[in-house]
């Protein structure tokens, strides 16, 4: 964790927000500011429909500003949101090892982690603060993909707390903390191209997402730099799971001119393609080599271990929990944007390509006998 802490302070950006520090408010003083009483603003908290929208909106604004905290009977909530703004992933590694850290990140200032749907639960008539203090959350912790990014944009602008992990945003007012993979990726194919592999396929989560573009166009670049030219039928496009990196290891291997080499952007793609290989009697790195990404240790857990690169998903929830819980005690109030970097680890399951396909450069190779009756 010490070794995390010095990455996150190297690539950390510090932005000040403009939003003054006065420590949690009440209902009484948040309508002070207001100009307006205090059942107007407990109806505006509320999202009672009589109230005013430009009156609703200028209530949520100071009372994100001035850190107003929800109260259940006289206790005032001490709950951190997770929340997803798509399709949620929890069964995935990253996010169990994130959501792992982020407990233990939140135990500092002693607050609670509270799972949230925003899809199936905000209201389409209230904003999303007032969705939050619904729900007794301060501040909330996102995760997101590309095509609703736009909704981690909208929390900030209403100056809910919140922080992002894994994206980065140009917008200063958006906290984030991600890994940053490019550079690591391109240091993994360049590895396998200064191994003699040529034809190296790339394998990466259906769905876009910072990560798995940052590592594809880590992938592109490694290629360009060896002057090697970018084939499109080598890139494989599946749903991160064991199933998809099966796939992915049989269609390679079926392709009449075969990659010598797979370099996956997601941890279970390459564990699938590893089982699948020893399910066909393939060896690797003899028939293949193979580098996967892993966010916890999932490479030691596979034989042969996974050459990968690497970062520490449960540093990422814990880092994004205790900045965002110091924000929300006074200790920090600033926004965050931090890019952590990744490393780059090699084990057994990468070596020369086969002679035979160097040498002979053959296009008509045919597929294994084994592989050719499971399919």
């Amino acid at each position: 964790m010490e070794q995390f802490r010095k990455q996150t302070e190297y690539f950390s950006q510090t932005v000040d927000t403009k939003a003054p520090t006065t420590g949690m408010s009440s209902v009484r003083s948040i309508a002070k500011l207001a100009g307006v009483s205090i059942t107007t603003v407990s109806r505006a908290l509320n999202n009672d429909p009589a109230v005013n929208p430009k009156t609703r909106e200028r209530v949520l604004a100071i009372a994100n500003r001035s850190g107003y905290v929800a109260t259940v009977g006289r206790r005032a909530t001490t709950n951190l949101g997770f929340s997803y703004t798509g399709e949620a992933t929890l069964s995935h590694p990253f996010d169990a090892a994130v959501l792992d850290g982020v407990i233990h990140g939140a135990d500092e200032q002693r607050f609670d982690v509270l799972l949230t749907n925003l899809k199936r639960d905000k209201r389409p008539d209230e904003s999303y603060t007032q969705f939050f203090l619904r729900k007794g959350i301060r501040g909330v912790i996102l995760r997101t993909m590309q095509e609703s990014r736009s909704i981690c944009q909208a929390i900030a602008d209403e100056g809910f707390p919140m922080i992002v992990i894994s994206e980065r945003f140009s917008s200063p007012n958006v906290s984030y903390i991600d890994g940053d993979s490019r550079a690591d990726s391109v240091r993994a194919v360049e590895y396998l191209i200064a191994l003699g592999h040529r034809r190296i396929a790339f394998g990466f989560h259906s769905i876009p997402d910072r990560d798995h573009t940052d590592r594809f166009a880590g992938y592109k670049d490694a290629l360009e730099k060896s002057n090697i030219p970018f084939d499109e039928s080598l890139v494989y496009r599946q749903r991160y799971t064991l199933a998809g990196g099966a796939t992915v290891l049989k269609m390679v291997m079926t392709m009449r001119d075969r990659p010598t080499a797979i370099f996956f952007a997601d941890p279970l793609l390459a564990v699938g393609a590893v089982k699948q290989a020893h399910a066909l009697q393939i060896s690797i790195p003899k028939d293949i080599s193979i580098i996967g990404f892993d966010d916890t240790n999932l490479r030691y857990g596979v034989h042969p271990t996974l050459t990968a690169v690497c970062q520490d998903a449960a540093g990422l929830g814990f880092e994004a929990a205790q900045r965002l819980t110091r924000m929300l005690t006074n200790r920090e109030q600033k926004t965050f944007q931090i890019s952590v970097p990744t490393f780059f680890e090699v084990h057994e399951s990468t070596g020369a390509p086969p002679a035979h396909l160097v040498e002979s450069g053959d296009k008509n190779q045919s597929a294994p006998a084994q592989l050719k009756s499971a399919i």
